[in-house]
């Protein structure tokens, strides 16, 4: 099986790649090394700044992938920046020395390596450092925050409290500053139960060192650039990080790369919890698979539901169609995240969803269609209230029983609002209580006056 995959590889690609492999007396691949002419050209124009990803198969055996990273990589497209894929035979000392000297003995511009970013829980960093001793070893900024996010599911936190960790956690990794990282440093520690605090790490938030390497990109560039680390991430854990057999999951991720090297990333982002996430069940999908998904959903809406309600679904649609997005099931819910805050999605009829628009109107909406996309479904009348099944109601006046106002979009706000607050004042210690009671104090009596007592 292994040596039909090789063959298979060197006939499907345009110009000859560099292949090594070993096979076991099992005929199973022991260790492989590739890079095509294009990867290696790459990795020559950029060689300053390496980011390295592992992704582990269900067999034990653990792929590296080597990307370009860095100021001067402007380059489009999931996994346009992956310059070397290998996978060592074991991954102590050795195994991991031979699969470094064979990366270096392709690829001479390996000296001007000044950076390498690995995740925070690499732990063959004595091997790293003596195969390039001129280059420093960083965590990456995107490894640090998918094991927050991680966390953060992990402890099971009130869901308003989860959301703003969340929140913060996304618009400080899109803007490292100094101050911004302290501010994150100071929520977690007043959020999260002083008995697991120590197991976040924290500390590598007040880490400086950590941050100059990723805070020179503006707000836009960072997200931008975590979407393409998820996008990628993602792909390599879709064909091999699912796949028992190494030699079907190498083949199927390198045909893909082959097939899909001049497209810009098509689907997958986002801060999805590290841990409690599994890839979807589809195969990422081609356009016109895409477009004929989307057309059945639209259809769907125009049936079961009002007119009115399949509009409001139909702009939430618009929305998914634009956007990237990445589907993780855990035992009982989706998480799904679309450039956006993350939410949480009730698939069970009637699906349920944490998001605004679905509170607020008890419909469908992108994060729940995105499912429904994802997974080649369609709308069912099970999954909407009856108020807005087609032929219910004529509009928006009868389903909500009131008029649709300014007023009661402000209500719904400051409800969603109050609540958060609430949460996270029964959380804190007694002397962040105090300090926020009193600021909340201070507050009301500035809008309403200091004579009035104002219950808070």
């Amino acid at each position: 099986m292994a040596l039909t995959m090789v063959n298979e590889l060197l006939v499907e690609d345009p110009s000859p790649p560099m292949l090594l492999y070993q096979v076991s007396k099992t005929d199973k691949l022991d260790t492989f090394n590739y890079q095509s002419c294009f990867m290696q050209g790459v990795f020559a124009h950029f060689p300053e700044s390496l980011f390295i990803h592992r992704t582990y198969n269900p067999r034990g055996k653990v792929l590296y992938t080597f990307l370009v990273d860095g100021p001067r990589v402007q380059l489009e497209g999931h996994l346009a920046r992956a310059v070397y894929f290998a996978i060592p035979a074991k991954e102590d000392a050795e195994g991991l020395a031979q699969m470094f000297q064979v990366f270096k003995k392709f690829n001479p511009a390996w000296e001007r390596v000044c950076t390498i970013l690995v995740d925070p829980y690499f732990l063959p960093l004595p091997t790293l450092a003596m195969e390039f001793p001129a280059a420093e070893v960083l965590p990456s900024a995107f490894h640090i925050c998918k094991f927050f996010q991680g966390k953060f599911y992990q402890l099971s936190l009130e869901p308003p409290v989860e959301r703003v960790l969340l929140t913060s956690l996304q618009s400080t990794m899109c803007s490292a500053t100094a101050g911004n990282l302290r501010k994150l440093y100071t929520l977690l520690s007043n959020c999260i139960p002083p008995d697991q605090l120590p197991k976040l790490h924290s500390y590598w938030l007040l880490n400086d060192r950590i941050w100059l390497a990723h805070r020179w990109r503006s707000q836009a560039e960072s997200s931008r650039y975590f979407q393409g680390l998820e996008v990628t991430t993602r792909v390599l854990s879709q064909f091999f990080g699912t796949t028992p057999s190494v030699e079907q999951g190498m083949t199927s991720l390198l045909r893909y790369i082959q097939q899909n090297s001049g497209n810009k990333a098509s689907f997958g982002l986002g801060l999805s919890p590290q841990n409690n996430c599994a890839p979807s069940d589809v195969s990422p999908q081609n356009p016109k698979v895409e477009q004929l998904v989307e057309a059945c959903i639209q259809h769907s809406l125009n049936t079961i539901c009002t007119g009115p309600a399949a509009q409001l679904c139909l702009g939430e649609l618009a929305v998914v169609q634009k956007s990237v997005h990445l589907i993780g099931s855990g035992s009982e819910k989706v998480n799904i995240q679309i450039l956006e805050d993350t939410h949480r999605v009730q698939p069970q009829p009637p699906a349920t969803c944490s998001c605004y628009f679905n509170q607020a109107f008890h419909l469908p909406c992108r994060h729940i269609l995105a499912m429904l996309s994802a997974r080649h479904q369609v709308l069912q009348p099970n999954m909407l209230p009856p108020q807005w099944t087609a032929g219910c109601a004529a509009g928006l006046d009868g389903i909500l029983d009131s008029k649709w106002s300014e007023t009661l979009d402000k209500h719904l706000a400051v409800a969603l609002l109050t609540e958060e607050v609430g949460q996270l004042l029964q959380h804190c210690s007694q002397e962040e209580f105090e300090r926020r009671y009193s600021t909340l104090r201070e507050l009301a009596d500035s809008w309403i006056g200091p004579y009035e007592q104002v219950q808070l």
